[in-house]
């Protein structure tokens, strides 16, 4: 035991810790499945497959990954890093992986980064109040301030999902008109093309999705007084990512079925299309240190594709469910932590 560290408070570290790795299982079941619904459901490869190639490809993307993802997630709370900090933590934490779970049990692609964002608010409100949040609303309409706090990360929430559709959209638009008259034949390229596309995608939601916990884990470290919480979080993010890498391994089937079949019918053009759009769409925003939705961007990709093709065979009230997940989860998450924090506390 650390020296200035009494037994209760290394006892909750040590919870949130364990309950952050929980929520990143939990993660790993959620975005994972949509990693590899599209890729799956045209045939390029099989499910075991393709859940090989996005756990590999997440720890991968988890363990090369920056710093500025979980910079981000750590700046929205404005507590003071002391003990106290930690009961919210757990509280944030263990209200995201409840929504998490029960989302996952009825095959409901909603989005991890929500479930945490919203119980962070939860927590930290009912604890300190909403003035202890960093919610960078006057930064975000003055010109001369960087974008930070909350207003950040639900703007790269909001816009994240649609520049995934127009992009893809774009792509199929395009994809259609040099392919107007390709062979049949040309599938088992695409098919193998995939491959590469899906082990992008799966590296960039490791990337993305990890730093999230790591800028949690990196909170409750400093607000214990712990010495590792001012070093290089390396081995934050590998055993984050081989967490991961399991809750990958397990797989959220249900989900799966969701984004690669119940939206639009997908093809191997359409898996490509929505791949290369969902990829290119995390990556930028881990680089701008923006934590986004794995989720929602490939289910706006898989849209995108689908207007793109044919407009009137996409499943809108699928999408209109999605949508409305969107707009419940950091409020019901909140309420979560919220009620949480009581017991906690």
């Amino acid at each position: 035991m650390k020296r200035g560290m009494s037994i209760s408070t290394e006892l909750i570290l040590v919870i949130v810790i364990l309950v952050a790795l929980i929520f990143t299982l939990t993660n790993g079941l959620h975005d994972a499945s949509s990693v590899v619904a599209t890729f799956i459901s045209c045939g390029a490869a099989t499910p075991v497959q393709a859940i090989c190639l996005a756990a590999i490809g997440g720890f991968i993307g988890a363990v090369t990954s920056g710093s500025a993802v979980a910079n981000t997630v750590s700046a929205i709370v404005a507590v003071p890093t002391e003990t106290a900090l930690l009961k919210i933590l757990l509280a944030a934490m263990m209200g995201a992986v409840i929504w998490n779970l029960v989302t996952w049990k009825f095959g409901f692609p909603s989005s991890s980064t929500h479930a945490l964002v919203g119980g962070l608010i939860g927590a930290v409100w009912v604890s300190r109040g909403k003035e202890y949040i960093l919610w960078g609303w006057e930064e975000l309409l003055s010109p001369e301030h960087q974008v930070i706090g909350i207003s950040k990360i639900v703007i790269a929430l909001l816009f994240s999902p649609l520049l995934g559709f127009i992009v893809a959209f774009l792509l199929q638009f395009t994809s259609n008109l040099i392919l107007r008259n390709a062979k049949i034949t040309i599938n088992i390229w695409i098919k193998r093309v995939q491959w590469i596309i899906a082990a992008l995608l799966a590296y960039s939601h490791g990337a993305n999705d990890t730093q999230k916990v790591v800028g949690v884990v990196s909170l409750a470290l400093a607000a214990a007084n712990y010495p590792f919480g001012h070093v290089e979080p390396f081995w934050i993010n590998a055993f984050g990512g081989t967490v991961m890498f399991l809750g990958t391994m397990l797989g959220g089937w249900s989900i799966m079925k969701t984004i690669g079949r119940d939206i639009y019918t997908i093809r191997p053009i359409h898996s490509l299309n929505s791949q290369l759009s969902s990829g290119g769409s995390v990556i930028l925003a881990t680089v701008l240190g923006a934590p986004v939705s794995t989720t929602h961007v490939v289910v706006g990709s898989v849209v995108g594709v689908g207007a793109a093709d044919e407009f009137r065979m996409v499943n809108w009230k699928i999408g209109q469910e999605i949508i409305v997940a969107w707009c419940v989860t950091i409020p019901a998450s909140a309420m979560v932590a919220a009620l949480l924090y009581y017991i906690v506390g």
